[in-house]
């Protein structure tokens, strides 16, 4: 990356890093009693008529109908939008904002995982500002308007969406992937309840968990901290490390399940205020394109990323690997650094996720790196800036074809 297009880029992040304890966020309420408490929340907020948005799997699993049982035991009137596709689409979105204002919904319910509550963000923006297409809300601060009442019930222990401000969504014809980033589409309440998470198998325990890492360690390795997010991260790596191989072998292991569960939320907690990285954004590009999950995409770019800033994070991983126990004080920073780096790669391997992803075509890197480019400077507040060359590379050795 050129000189000038660094001091605009490192300009732009500390000034958006000074700016952000004047920015209105807020974390999510979380509702008292978990299921059962949402009628209350409903009354509370003298809403009455909520679109819940959840997928299939959900429904086949029967989490949906564990919460239309409270809703209906309550006498609450409520629509169904049992259509949230992985990698939501623009399509998606104004089918679902359709069927919110044909059945004169007041209020959003997500069940399910980062899918759910993108697509429940997205409309929740498209009401907010119903002559501005999605297209126009991408970026940085530009849905502004209040969305109605949203709660938010995650039943995988990866997204963290349940406490962000992001919603990721995918353009229908382009396939180009974007988020949009502002105040308003933090969830107003969250559900943490481990049971919800009971049913999730062991692929998507993997994939969701590893994507709850990527979140804490882009957070902590970023240029963008604050006191806090440091916290959160290195405390989500601990419970990650810790717990997501229970997890995953016994997924009836509720100790587990309920440390994800908050592994996530304190990830997405850090990331909301200390952002992400290039992993997010050549992983963005992956899933627009080719319809790749976001966490599995998230888990197979990790490593290959991490070593490409190397050594200048080194010290930040050795703290992070002394977090999680797999180093002492007195480890030497590289060697610290580089068992943190193992396990990375031992979670991995255990799991099954590959180095590669085989989908990437030769004739896309060049648009889709531009795209990486576009989303991560100057938003994204990396250790070592690249543009859009430098990150062709990236493409190209995970298609297995990195001499090329």
């Amino acid at each position: 990356m050129n000189i000038l297009k660094k001091a605009y880029c490192r300009t732009f992040q500390f000034c958006f890093w000074a700016a952000f304890p004047l920015l209105p966020y807020r974390e999510p309420e979380i509702v008292e009693g978990g299921l059962e408490g949402i009628p209350e929340v409903l009354k509370k907020e003298k809403k009455s008529h909520p679109l819940l948005f959840t997928d299939s799997g959900v429904v086949k699993a029967g989490l949906l109908d564990k919460l239309t049982s409270v809703l209906e035991r309550n006498n609450v009137e409520y629509s169904l939008f049992t259509e949230v596709v992985a990698n939501p689409t623009t399509d998606s979105v104004e089918k679902a904002l359709s069927l919110y204002l044909e059945e004169q919904c007041d209020s959003l319910i997500a069940l399910g995982g980062g899918s759910s509550m993108d697509t429940a963000k997205a409309v929740g923006a498209r009401i907010a500002n119903p002559k501005k297409p999605l297209s126009k809300m991408g970026g940085i601060l530009r849905v502004r308007h209040p969305i109605p009442t949203l709660l938010a019930i995650p039943t995988t222990a990866g997204t963290g969406s349940e406490t962000t401000l992001a919603s990721v969504i995918v353009d229908s014809e382009t396939r180009h992937k974007y988020a949009i980033n502002d105040f308003p589409l933090i969830p107003r309440y969250a559900v943490l309840d481990a049971e919800m998470t009971r049913t999730l198998p062991p692929h998507l325990t993997a994939s969701t968990g590893m994507d709850a890492l990527v979140h804490a360690i882009e957070a902590y390795i970023g240029k963008s901290n604050h006191r806090m997010t440091k916290i959160e991260a290195k405390i989500a790596v601990r419970l990650i490390l810790s717990n997501i191989e229970k997890a995953y072998d016994d997924g009836n292991d509720m100790k587990a399940r309920s440390a994800m569960l908050r592994a996530s939320y304190l990830a997405g907690c850090s990331f909301t205020r200390s952002y992400v990285g290039y992993v997010h954004a050549i992983a963005h590009t992956v899933g627009g394109e080719y319809n790749i999950p976001h966490g599995y995409a998230n888990a197979v770019i990790l490593p290959l990323v991490l070593e490409a800033y190397r050594p200048h994070i080194d010290k930040k991983l050795w703290k992070l690997a002394v977090a999680a126990n797999l180093a002492d004080e007195l480890t030497p920073v590289k060697v610290g650094a580089d068992a943190f780096m193992a396990r990375i790669r031992e979670l991995k391997e255990k799991f099954s996720i590959p180095d590669t992803i085989k989908e990437i075509r030769k004739e896309d890197i060049e648009r889709l790196s531009k795209y990486a480019d576009k989303e991560g400077n100057p938003l994204y507040p990396v250790p070592v800036l690249m543009d859009a060359k430098e990150l062709e590379v990236f493409y190209n050795v995970l298609r297995g074809q990195d001499n090329e």
